[in-house]
């Protein structure tokens, strides 16, 4: 990697593939490729306009081992997975209180914003994107801003989620009217706190798989998950997870058995419910009952056994991945 930042998603140990190519983490798929080509103008050895071949051999660097990656993994099939993580790890920092640091001013200014998130995130990243390639020099900079600023948003939106389902939930009372209507937005009271609860166990072994899917490592997330299924043998996120990344790796007997699992102890588990769509595309029907099923099959996962695949070739061939 050309540079180390240590800010926005970055210092979460996330590789930020928008920040990188100067787009929201909203962007259409169309987008993405005109992105890409203009970039790779600009740092290509052939068309760049640096003034020396110290930086010519670093904008060399950026676009090999930063853009072009960024490049692949957005305009593939694994941006699903990853925009996944991105989601996640949002609610995870909402439901922690949402104390993040953020250093630019850029970033600052859109966490304090009040209302139009969206439009004002947008402006921002259109502003740093503009710059981002023009001198090699400070493209790390912009980088990292542009990384804290799909942080906050992330944050913002995720939070505001949370904050939307648990205002929509029956609670006794009325909803703050003026003259019989609703109230405007402006009159409302703020939005309530993240919600008060303690730090589940699995929460580290569901973040750090969190990140080695996002890296395709999904053997190392299956151990982190088996840690975490040790601790809350019950926990949906460890077992949508888990049978995501059984997925990944073709295994699909046993993400069966994991997915069903999550799906029995959360039925509303995003991860559960992205990997049942999968499975459907394969023909795979599952459904909560199969989650006392196939005791063997995870009494043998748990030793470290390799169980057997159920339909290995057309999985390969929905997601093109390869085991690790």
């Amino acid at each position: 990697m050309p540079f180390n930042i240590q800010r926005g998603l970055f210092k979460l140990d996330i590789t930020d593939h928008y920040a990188i190519l100067g787009l929201p983490v909203t962007v259409e798929s169309k987008a993405i490729r005109k992105r890409y080509l203009k970039i790779a103008q600009s740092l290509h050895p052939d068309t760049s306009k640096v003034a020396n071949d110290q930086e010519r051999q670093l904008a060399s660097e950026i676009l090999s081992k930063w853009v072009n990656p960024a490049y692949e993994m957005l305009k593939g099939k694994g941006r699903n997975e990853y925009q996944l993580v991105l989601s996640q790890t949002g609610k995870r920092l909402a439901s922690e209180g949402g104390k993040i640091n953020v250093d630019s001013e850029v970033a600052q200014k859109l966490l304090q914003a009040s209302s139009n998130i969206d439009a004002a995130y947008q402006t921002i990243v259109q502003a740093l994107a503009a710059k981002q390639y023009d001198e090699v020099g400070k493209i790390a900079e912009i980088v990292g801003q542009l990384s804290e600023v799909n942080l906050v948003y992330l944050l913002r939106k995720q939070g505001q989620g949370v904050r939307e389902a648990s205002a929509s939930a029956p609670s006794g009372g009325s909803t703050p009217t003026t003259g019989g209507k609703p109230a405007p937005a402006a009159t409302r009271s703020a939005p309530p706190p993240a919600p008060d609860r303690k730090t589940s166990p699995v929460d580290g072994c569901v973040r750090r798989a969190q990140e080695y899917i996002a890296k395709n490592n999904y053997s190392k997330a299956i151990l982190e998950l088996r840690d975490g299924l040790k601790l809350d043998p019950n926990s949906s996120s460890c077992h949508g997870l888990m049978g995501w990344a059984y997925l990944k790796q073709n295994q699909v007997s046993m993400a069966k058995v994991h997915i069903a699992k999550a799906l029995q102890s959360n039925p509303n588990d995003p991860i559960a419910q992205k990997g049942q769509k999968a499975l459907a595309q394969l023909g795979q029907k599952i459904t909560p009952a199969q989650s006392s099923s196939s005791s063997s099959s995870s009494s043998s996962d748990s030793k470290g056994n390799k169980p057997k695949s159920g339909g290995g070739g057309m999985f390969g061939g929905l997601f093109g991945g390869k085991k690790k």
